[in-house]
């Protein structure tokens, strides 16, 4: 667990460092926003109720190193995130590892910076992905940290993968995506193969002047496995 936290910790600062000297000679792409959703679905499952959800991060000839949270905004028991993922793409091509923190989990006391095996509320998951432009598959493997287990309590290794197809329709950009489990887990509370996601998302900007809009979305998903289905909306928050 340690050596895998200094490999993502040095390879942050790498990338932070490559970004400061390279500046000068050429672009370095600035990421910021928050979304404001009516609540937290993420790969058919219920995270929680309305939450405000910022993002940061900078991007250079396909590297990228951003961070993403969410924190409840209606209810104090909802379980807050911080998200750290470095990621790099090439043509339609993209790999990256995300480390997830979240204030539930092993460590009792919400703690950062606790990475201890058995103790830690951090997880690490890796992806890889192709975007073929008409529809996209991911692939997403956790290998590390707070992972969900095997009927025989062992490492699950818990993985999840989709095909996203958007579209146009009615003036409104729209995304089909399919997701499922690939085996036991109970990250994912499966018992094998399980299809958990199966959402259709629309999403429109709204005008306000010549130079702001606020994009809106809205979603309807279902997690054929848990037989759940929510609806939700939401607006993004950009410069």
């Amino acid at each position: 667990m340690k050596k895998v936290i200094r490999l993502f910790s040095l390879t942050a600062l790498l990338l932070c460092g490559a970004t400061a000297v390279e500046a000068q000679k050429t672009k370095v792409e600035a990421t910021i926003g928050a979304d404001v959703v009516n609540q937290y679905i993420w790969r058919g499952q219920d995270l929680g109720h309305t939450a405000f959800q910022p993002t940061l991060g900078i991007s250079y000839k396909g590297l990228s190193l951003s961070a993403w949270g969410s924190v409840g905004l209606t209810d104090p028991d909802d379980t807050k995130e911080f998200d750290l993922t470095l990621g790099y793409t090439i043509g339609g091509f993209n790999i990256g590892v995300t480390d997830y923190w979240f204030s539930e989990g092993l460590d009792p006391e919400s703690r950062y910076f606790m990475y201890e095996a058995h103790r830690t509320n951090h997880l690490f998951e890796a992806n890889v992905g192709y975007d073929f432009g008409w529809a996209s598959i991911q692939w997403f493997t956790n290998f590390a940290g707070n992972d969900g287990v095997t009927k025989k309590g062992k490492r699950a290794y818990s993985s999840y993968f989709e095909i996203a197809a958007p579209f146009k329709l009615a003036t409104c950009d729209w995304t089909a995506t399919a997701g499922a489990v690939p085996y036991y887990t109970t990250a994912y509370g499966t018992t094998g193969f399980a299809v958990t996601n199966l959402a259709l998302r629309a999403t429109k900007e709204i005008k306000v002047t010549e130079s702001f809009s606020i994009p809106i979305f809205g979603e309807v998903a279902a997690n054929p496995c848990s037989q759940k289905a929510y609806l939700v909306f939401g607006l993004t928050l950009r410069p």
